[in-house]
């Protein structure tokens, strides 16, 4: 099979029938085989019995619904383990995204040889709320990620080699950063395309300003995961120890005051006096737990066995 449409949606049941058309016409007109995985994230509407509809009808449909409201990333995680295809595209369905891309991004995969091809919306049809703080979160992505030729992390519209979607984990709120996954479980040929943005046909965003705030939340996570995820000791016990040193050192210090003290005659002098005394018992105590952390963190494994268990109520 040439190619699998992951479509993770929430709430969308107006734009899926015009979505499947417009999917349906790009790839018979280019004669690829295909199939379209929409993966529907807990809709409160009809969105289900629309897919339910479209996959009686058109046996390249093919739907997964989760029992209630999971987020972007389980959506994705699911999609592309079902997914068949040599070349994976996703994308929103708000039609906001445009399927007129896909023999593009296809072709980058295949014959330019990329891992991941991101979309960049060069042009929105966002408002300034939403714009300018999506340009600082971008910047401080390139930076963190070292991925300094993608503008749009966040974009929908991707295209993926198959190994890519099947050894990456997509989980939490990660689906910002699967460059950075991607990168991070080697593949590094990282490409991006210039895509049409289109003004949202139907409804209203579901996306609010906090995404922003945890944005930054997952980007840190993941620098740590990816530097210090399989070695916390290196990072922790680093730490712990150098606060432990700059403790005892405090503790030298207070006994040689003590010392000067008594070779004087001053014999009323107390350690609880010194500052270096208190100094010594918090760095010391938080080296010893901040070391202890880490320790603990190495034996216990960072993965686990039910992240990526989501109740699946049905699939077609």
């Amino acid at each position: 099979m040439d190619i699998s449409v992951v479509v993770p949606l929430y709430n969308e049941e107006e734009s899926l029938p015009e979505l499947h058309a417009w999917i349906k016409r790009v790839m018979d007109e280019n004669k690829f085989s295909y199939e379209i995985i929409f993966v529907n994230d807990g809709s409160k509407d009809r969105s289900w019995d629309v897919i339910e509809e479209l996959s009686r009808k058109f046996p390249e449909v093919h739907g997964i619904k989760f029992r209630r409201n999971y987020g972007k990333s389980p959506a994705l995680y699911h999609g592309f383990a079902r997914a068949q295809g040599d070349v994976v595209i996703t994308m929103d369905a708000d039609l906001q995204d445009s399927p007129d891309e896909i023999p593009e991004l296809y072709r980058m995969i295949m014959e330019d040889g990329y891992d991941l091809v991101s979309g960049y919306k060069q042009k929105r049809y966002d408002p300034l709320s939403k714009t300018i703080p999506t340009k600082l979160f971008n910047a401080t992505a390139r930076k963190v990620s070292g991925i300094k030729n993608l503008h749009d992390f966040n974009c929908g519209l991707k295209s993926y080699r198959k190994d890519v979607v099947k050894n990456i984990e997509v989980y939490g709120e990660m689906h910002r950063y699967i460059p950075y996954l991607a990168k991070n479980a080697g593949f590094d040929k990282i490409g991006e395309k210039v895509v049409h943005h289109q003004a949202r046909k139907y409804g209203k965003t579901k996306f609010g300003l906090n995404r922003f705030v945890n944005g930054y939340l997952d980007l840190l996570s993941l620098w740590f995961l990816s530097s210090f995820g399989q070695q916390p000791m290196h990072v922790f016990g680093f730490i712990g120890s150098l606060m432990f040193i700059i403790g005892f050192i405090a503790v030298i210090v207070v006994g040689v005051l003590k010392l000067i003290a008594l070779s004087k005659g001053v014999y009323g002098f107390l350690v609880t006096d010194s500052p270096y005394f208190y100094i010594a018992l918090t760095m010391m105590l938080l080296g010893t737990q901040l070391f202890v952390a880490g320790f603990l963190g190495e034996m216990i494994s960072r993965n686990s066995e039910e992240r990526n268990k989501y109740q699946v109520e049905k699939e077609v």
